[in-house]
């Protein structure tokens, strides 16, 4: 598999599980996919009062957070269809469950909302070792290669960043209503994976997968 490069150059490893091909890493890019600049939003009053597409990096340290978890996106930046190169979309709800069930998950468990859906899906998915994860992360052994880090969250207040080294969100591109997009969300002490609706203001880590 060709390594794939969004506008900023950045180049993703990708990952083929099932019949789906994934990022292996979260993205991290400024640029839409027709060359316009995302909205970088530092301040924590401007970020909780948004509407509109918005990115960030953790702790607003770009040096520090860039290369190992990617950017945080708002849902509404997501909403606009450009976050991923040509031929990529953001996962949608539906995509993560034909993932969790390729993993094991029944489709009773995949349709589920809330966290203890399934069994091990979430440990297949989370990158081993202690390097972006506390040393008691669940169950993870990545062998699917999708290598997820826990790149923690801004609060849709703007005002916290929380839980690098303790989880990861995904943003799915499929709203639950006018304020809530759908969620995955991976924890260090579960090898589960939790679905869920969160306010669009939230700042959450993105994968993309192949059109």
């Amino acid at each position: 598999m060709d390594p794939v490069v969004d506008l900023d150059g950045n180049v993703y490893k990708t990952v083929i599980i099932g019949s789906q091909e994934w990022f292996a890493e979260d993205l991290k890019t400024t640029k839409y996919n027709d060359g316009t600049s995302i909205p970088l939003v530092t301040g924590n009053n401007a970020w909780g009062a948004l509407s509109t597409p918005a990115y960030c990096w953790y702790d607003n340290n770009e040096a520090v957070y860039k290369g190992e978890y990617g950017a945080l996106y708002n849902w509404y930046a997501v909403e606009t269809g450009k976050l991923c190169p040509d031929g990529w979309h953001v996962s949608t709800d539906s995509d993560w469950k034909q993932l969790e069930m390729f993993l094991g998950m029944s489709q009773s468990d995949a349709d589920k909302e809330g966290f203890f859906r399934g069994t091990n899906e979430g440990g297949k998915l989370k990158e081993s070792g202690t390097t972006h994860w506390e040393d008691s992360s669940e169950g993870a052994t990545n062998e699917t290669g999708f290598t997820a880090v826990a790149g923690g969250l801004r609060h849709y207040n703007g005002v916290l960043y929380d839980d690098i080294g303790y989880g990861v969100n995904y943003w799915c591109s499929n709203e639950c209503d006018n304020d809530l997009g759908w969620r995955r969300y991976i924890h260090y002490s579960d090898d589960d994976i939790w679905r869920d609706c969160q306010y669009k203001r939230y700042g959450f880590s993105v994968r993309c997968i192949k059109d």
